[in-house]
C-alpha cells in the first residue's frame, strides 16, 4: 500500500509547528544576551561546514558551482552574523526620554521558513539565524530538489543550538516536504510570519495564505554602462557578477545597455575577459532553449555552466568561456532572452543616446524586475543619481557586480538573501530583510500634554476677536464688528489704508472723488454692505440677528 505524501507531510507539519510553539514558550523569556550567544554558536558551526554544505548543494541539486556556492554561505554565516552583533532584538530597543517613548521587541512567534533550490544552504543559514535572532522559532520546508543539503544545513544549526541553550524544538526541518504540506505549514494557526523564497508561485501562495509574509518578485536586472564608465573596470565587474554562481542569484546582471558609441570597446573587452558573443544562429538557438513556450525558464540550464549551456543548444564555446552574450535589438515578448535567464547568459542592447539608454532599462524592469535591482557603471555623478531617481528599483547599485552587492557582500545595503521588491512588485517590504522584520515593536507612550495642548481650536465666528472688550455674542448670533473688522483685514491685505476715523463720503452725483479719498472711504461701504447682508438675513429668517 502506497503512503499518501501530501497526508504524511501535512501531520509533520501539524507536529513540528506544535513543537516550535512549545519550544518558543521557553525561548521568549531569553534575555538578549541568551539570544545573541545561541546566534554566534550557529554561526560558528556554520562556518566550519560551509565548504562541505556548498558542495553538497552542488551535487544534489545540479545548480550552480561550489566556490561560489561557499562563498553565499560564508556571506550567511560570517558577514551577517558580524552586522547583526549589537543589534537589539529583545526586550527595550531604546528609550525616547525627550518624547516620553520605551520601545520594546516583541517576537513573532513561529517563522516559517520556504527555501528554493537554487540557494539551498546559503538561504538555511540566513533564515534560521535571523529568526532566531529576533526571539523566534522556525520551521524549514526544504525544496524537494533540494531536500538533503537543505536538512543537514538544518541539523548543523540545531544541534549548535541546542547546546548554546536554546530549547529543544526551537528549530525544526520538513522531511516529507510536499506542496500540500508547505502550504498547510503557511497557513498553520501558530505560524507567526513566512519567508518564502522560490518562484513566483510560491510567493503568491505565502501572501494569500493570510498571514503575514515576505516575498519577494523575480529579477530582470538591467547594466547601464555609461559612457564616464571606467569601462574596462565594469565589464570585469559584470562578467564577475554574471558568471557568479553561474547566474543563480536572482539580482545577477540581465542586461548591459550602453550607447552604440561604446559597442566595439565593450565587446572587445567582454571578449577578453573570457565572455563568448553568440552568432546569430546561436543566439536564435539559446533562445530556444531557454525560454519554453509558457515564458518560463526551462529548468535544465538554471545554473548550468556557459560549456554545457552551449552544447545544450547545438554549439561549442572554449572550455574556459565565463558567459556568453547575445545582442539583441528590443524588450518583450518577441525578444525572449530579454527576460531573466538564471544562467550566464547575458543580453546586449547598445542605443543610440543617453536617453534611450535610460528607457531601455526601465523598459526590462518591467518586463520581469519591476522593483528588484538595477545597476549603473559611471563617474558622472549627476548621472548617477538621475538613473536613481528614474529606475523603478529598489536597490540601484553603483559600480559593482549586481549579485555581491545587492546581497551586501560589496555594498552596506543590509546582508540578505531576501530582497524586497516593494509595492510595485506586491512586495510588502522594499527592504533587504533582516531580524528586524521578524519583530513587532510595542511602544509604552507615557502622557506628555494635555488635550487641548495638542492643537488650536478655531476661532468660532461667534467669538469676539480677543482685546476687544466685547461680551461674546449670543449662541446664533453673528457679530456685526466681528465681520466688519475681517473685511477691513483683508482690504489692508490688499494695499487699502484703513483710518482711525473715516471722512465723510461725497454726495451723490458729486464730483468723482481722487483714489485716496476712495480707499478712505472703503471703511464706510464695508460697514454699509455688512448691515444690508445682516438684514437681509435677519428678514429672510436665516439668521437669528446680529448684534
Amino acid at each position: 500500500m502506497l503512503a499518501d505524501t501530501d497526508l504524511l507531510s501535512i501531520q509533520e507539519v501539524r507536529t513540528k509547528v506544535e513543537a516550535a510553539w512549545q519550544a518558543h514558550q521557553k525561548f521568549r523569556t531569553y534575555s538578549q544576551e541568551q539570544v545573541d550567544a545561541i546566534v554566534e554558536r550557529m554561526a560558528a558551526a556554520a562556518r566550519a561546514n560551509a565548504r562541505p554544505l556548498a558542495e553538497m548543494a552542488v551535487e544534489e541539486t545540479g545548480y550552480g558551482n561550489a566556490k561560489d556556492k561557499y562563498v553565499k554561505n560564508l556571506l550567511n554565516c560570517d558577514w551577517l552574523p558580524r552586522r547583526m552583533r549589537g543589534m537589539k532584538t529583545i526586550g527595550i530597543l531604546r528609550e525616547l526620554p525627550d518624547e516620553k517613548l520605551v520601545e520594546i521587541g516583541v517576537p513573532v512567534g513561529v517563522v516559517a521558513a520556504v527555501l528554493p533550490t537554487t540557494n539551498p544552504t546559503s538561504t538555511a543559514i540566513y533564515k534560521v539565524l535571523i529568526s532566531l535572532k529576533g526571539g523566534n522559532a522556525v520551521v524549514v520546508s526544504p525544496h524537494p530538489r533540494a531536500h538533503k543539503c537543505t536538512c543537514a544545513t538544518v541539523s548543523i544549526l540545531y544541534q549548535a543550538a541546542v547546546e548554546a541553550g536554546a530549547p529543544e524544538g526551537i528549530i525544526q526541518c520538513i522531511d516529507t516536504a510536499t506542496i500540500e504540506g508547505t502550504n498547510a505549514l503557511m497557513r498553520h494557526e501558530k505560524t507567526g510570519v513566512i519567508l518564502a523564497t522560490g518562484g513566483s508561485g510560491i510567493v503568491k501562495a505565502a501572501y494569500s495564505s493570510g498571514k503575514p509574509a515576505f516575498g519577494v518578485g523575480p529579477g530582470n536586472v538591467p547594466v547601464l554602462v555609461d559612457t564616464s564608465a571606467d569601462l574596462n573596470d565594469a565589464v570585469a565587474k559584470i562578467v564577475a557578477g554574471k558568471s557568479f554562481d553561474y547566474g543563480t542569484v536572482c539580482s545577477s546582471e540581465q542586461a548591459l545597455v550602453a550607447e552604440s558609441s561604446l559597442r566595439d570597446r565593450l565587446l572587445g573587452l567582454l571578449k577578453e575577459h573570457k565572455a563568448h558573443i553568440a552568432t546569430g544562429a546561436q543566439k536564435e538557438a539559446l533562445s530556444q532553449l531557454l525560454v519554453t513556450r509558457n515564458w518560463t525558464i526551462n529548468p535544465q540550464c538554471v545554473g548550468q555552466a556557459p560549456t554545457k549551456l552551449a552544447r545544450m543548444a547545438g554549439f561549442e564555446v572554449p572550455p574556459d568561456t565565463s558567459i556568453i552574450c547575445c545582442e539583441i535589438g528590443g524588450v518583450g515578448k518577441q525578444y525572449p532572452l530579454s527576460m531573466e535567464k538564471l544562467s550566464p547568459v547575458l543580453s546586449l542592447h547598445f542605443v543610440g543616446d543617453y536617453n534611450t539608454a535610460l528607457e531601455t532599462c526601465f523598459a526590462l524592469l518591467k518586463f520581469g524586475g519591476l522593483g528588484h535591482t538595477a545597476v549603473i557603471y559611471a563617474r558622472n555623478d549627476a548621472r548617477i543619481r538621475e538613473y536613481g531617481l528614474r529606475m523603478p528599483a529598489m536597490r540601484v547599485l553603483v559600480n559593482t557586480p549586481a549579485p555581491q552587492g545587492s546581497t551586501g557582500i560589496t555594498t552596506n545595503v543590509f546582508p540578505s538573501m531576501t530582497l524586497g521588491c516593494g509595492a510595485a512588485a506586491g512586495n510588502i517590504t522594499s527592504d533587504n530583510v533582516g531580524p528586524q522584520h521578524l519583530i513587532n515593536i510595542k511602544r509604552l507612550a507615557y502622557v506628555a500634554r494635555k488635550p487641548e495642548e495638542a492643537f488650536e481650536m478655531p476661532l468660532d465666528i461667534n467669538q469676539a476677536p480677543a482685546g476687544t472688550g466685547s461680551s461674546p455674542a449670543a449662541p446664533g448670533r453673528i457679530d456685526r464688528n466681528t465681520v466688519i473688522a475681517a473685511v477691513e483685514k483683508y482690504l489692508a491685505s490688499r494695499g487699502f489704508t484703513v483710518p482711525a476715523a473715516s471722512p465723510a463720503a461725497p454726495a451723490p452725483g458729486g464730483p468723482s472723488c481722487s483714489c485716496e479719498t476712495r480707499k478712505a472711504a472703503i471703511p464706510n461701504v464695508a460697514a454699509d454692505v455688512v448691515d444690508r447682508f445682516l438684514a437681509r438675513r435677519e428678514s429672510a429668517g436665516t439668521s437669528g440677528g446680529y448684534s
